[in-house]
């Protein structure tokens, strides 16, 4: 069997390089080209085009490199005919895989869909297009398979969210480096600092307090202020800031200046999580893999006043956060634009750290939205298989 895959960012190169090795358990002779990343490429496919090249993000920039973006069209076209799959498998990343996927259509050629654009929340006009020229769609929210029965008339298949093998087996991996040393009550400072940190800029084992402010310097410089500000307030507790794998050091360092219990750390960010008894997150996939670390959490969203006005107006859903829409119900607390405050994160932090009711109920529609998107086994390995059915049948 012969499988072109196609992710355009650094989590589908995550979730593209889970599907090849369960693409390849189901047949080591298969034959796999993509884009994607490292992952993808380690897992055993031939990779074309890394992801690095693709990911152009906001109209500005997608209108700047319009002519790259074309190249990079043409090129696709011309080495999926040159390779001939059975079937070409594209991982979200619409703006550039919708294209890919009409286009391939019109030559015969099976197309599937791994993880759905996210058309419930916006741009749901692409819904008609996706149904004329996708063979087979498999979605990781739970709530999408109704959505396009109901709204569509369009039957698509839950597999289940693949962050939840990729959590368990980071922590599994994490636990297991950390018990040479002790639990984290049995370590001293020194080694808990050390645990987190790429040098000694931590304290000591105060209980932590996670921040994730995102990966963009935009976003960035929303969040992170407001909750660094915030971190002020509790002079007893350590926060960290888990870095953006794009961004320089340097950038960081003048944003931390002034704050004695704020530290931070590059490409330990489930580490961190690991460790933490509370987080403040931008809305996001993060948002979802704190929940599944089981880590209390704040969601914030703050951007400029034009961009607010915007997505209120096009984005139709009643959560920010992926938490709160899969469990259809305000399960995490969103500060969004106006309301993400130092006095409203201060108020929020405490309720999580010190009020136990809130914590226990935390804790179970934790656990409920576990169960719910580890439906019936790791979402990777029930992609695989049906897709091998579906091509077999």
């Amino acid at each position: 069997m012969r499988y072109y895959i196609i992710a355009g960012e650094a989590s589908g190169d995550l979730h593209g390089s889970n599907l090849i090795k369960e693409l390849k358990k189901l047949n080591q002779a298969a034959t796999i080209r993509c884009w994607g990343g490292d992952l993808m490429q380690a897992a055993g496919a031939e990779l074309v085009k890394h992801y690095r090249e693709l990911a152009f993000m906001g109209f500005l920039e997608v209108v700047k490199n319009l002519g790259t973006i074309l190249r990079n069209l043409k090129f696709c076209k011309e080495d999926i005919l040159q390779f001939r799959p059975d079937t070409l498998i594209l991982i979200d990343y619409p703006g550039f895989n919708l294209r890919i996927a009409e286009w391939a259509k019109k030559q015969g050629i099976t197309v599937i869909y791994y993880i759905s654009p996210q058309v419930w929340a916006w741009k749901e006009n692409r819904v008609k297009k996706m149904k004329t020229c996708i063979d087979k769609m498999l979605v990781i929210l739970p709530f999408e398979k109704d959505y396009y029965r109901n709204k569509w008339n369009w039957e698509v298949e839950y597999v289940g969210h693949p962050l939840v093998e990729v959590v368990e087996e980071r922590q599994s991996a994490i636990v297991n480096r950390q018990s040479a040393v002790g639990n984290r009550s049995e370590r001293t400072p020194s080694e808990q600092s050390e645990s987190l940190t790429n040098s000694d800029q931590a304290s000591s084992g105060k209980p932590i307090v996670a921040l994730l402010p995102g990966s963009r310097k935009q976003e960035i410089l929303k969040k992170l202020p407001v909750m660094l500000e915030a971190s002020k307030y509790f002079p007893d507790l350590q926060f960290v800031v888990a870095k953006a794998p794009g961004q320089e050091d340097a950038f960081y360092d003048g944003l931390l200046q002034g704050y004695p219990n704020v530290s931070a750390v590059s490409g330990k960010t489930y580490t961190l999580l690991l460790q933490s008894d509370a987080a403040l997150v931008t809305s996001g996939t993060a948002t979802l893999e704190t929940a599944l670390f089981g880590v209390p959490e704040v969601v914030c969203y703050k951007g400029s006043n034009v961009s607010y006005q915007i997505a209120k107006r096009l984005v139709k859903v009643k959560y920010i956060s992926l938490v709160n829409l899969i469990m259809d119900k305000l399960v995490v607390k969103e500060l969004i634009q106006h309301d993400l405050t130092p006095e409203n994160l201060r108020h929020e932090l405490n309720e999580l750290l010190h009020n136990p009711g809130r914590r226990q109920q935390l804790a179970a529609d934790y656990k409920a939205l576990k169960q719910l998107l580890g439906e019936g086994g790791h979402a990777s390995a029930k992609a695989a298989a049906s897709i091998v059915r579906f091509l077999q049948g």
